[in-house]
């Protein structure tokens, strides 16, 4: 008898283990510690930046706000949601020619972006071995807003440049992958994703990798804390118009609540 209440017991809690589960919400938030890097180029007056010339980042670090929420349901037709929210900020200095106008030099510019993705998601493992694989399709909609700066020849006969201000809004589709391991008994999980698209050529990439610790022993709602890090690249060259070779990266850490 002792034999078989041993066996139940240690079958019980390894079936527990395995257990996926049936419905959770998790939300986050924190900081970004993003350093940007690269330049645009066009060669007409479309787009966001509508510039005949080229943009430079000056590779100035700043600190960003992200948040996320991930909500699971037991229903298996339907997929899954992730939520998440990041804001970009970047300067530089651009010349050329802005919306026609030529700039006598270099114009003080900034960059803003607030990003949104939404994520419906799949689970191919849902803490199954303490391991969990999504796969889904993310739909980023970023807005944009590119504020030129205004700039004096100091030449007679030279006009200055007034500042210039453009706004953009533009959806794009990227392939989700998300993996995660949870460390038994230790409440660490190690955790990355990667959002992107390419065709060979033009490439956009959003990745992050990140460790956390779960508060276990607060119930119902268990707090954590995440630290990571994380990488955007944008990458675009038509041959003709366009060449873009942006990236934003760095560390991150947040707080979490688990439901």
């Amino acid at each position: 008898m002792k034999k078989i209440i041993t066996t139940c017991a240690m079958a019980a809690l390894f079936a527990s283990s395995l257990s996926a589960d049936f419905a959770r919400v998790e939300l986050g938030g924190g900081m970004w510690q993003q350093t940007p890097n690269g330049y645009a180029k066009r060669t007409d007056g479309d787009g966001v930046l509508n510039l005949d010339g080229k943009y430079v980042s000056n590779e100035k670090e700043s600190s960003e706000v992200y948040a996320w929420i991930l909500i699971k349901h037991p229903l298996p037709i339907i997929p899954n949601v992730r939520i998440e929210y990041v804001s970009i900020a970047d300067e530089g200095k651009t010349s050329g020619k802005v919306a026609g106008l030529s700039i006598p030099g270099d114009a003080p510019t900034t960059i803003d972006m607030k990003q949104y993705d939404i994520i419906p998601y799949y689970n191919l493992l849902d803490n199954t071995f303490w391991i969990t694989v999504d796969v889904g399709l993310d739909i980023k909609v970023v807005q944009s807003d590119v504020n030129v700066g205004a700039v004096s020849s100091g030449i007679p006969g030279v006009p200055d440049f007034n500042a210039y201000s453009s706004s953009d809004t533009t959806a794009i589709p990227l392939l989700y992958v998300r993996g995660r391991v949870e460390i038994p008994a230790t409440n660490i999980g190690l955790e990355a994703d990667v959002k992107a698209i390419t065709d060979g050529t033009n490439t956009m990439y959003d990745a992050r990798a990140k460790v956390d610790y779960t508060l276990g022993f607060i119930p119902v709602i268990q707090p954590a804390i995440e630290v990571g890090y994380r990488v955007q690249k944008m990458k675009i060259d038509d041959g003709s118009k366009s060449q873009v070779d942006i990236d934003y990266s760095g560390v991150y850490a947040g707080l979490m609540l688990r439901f």
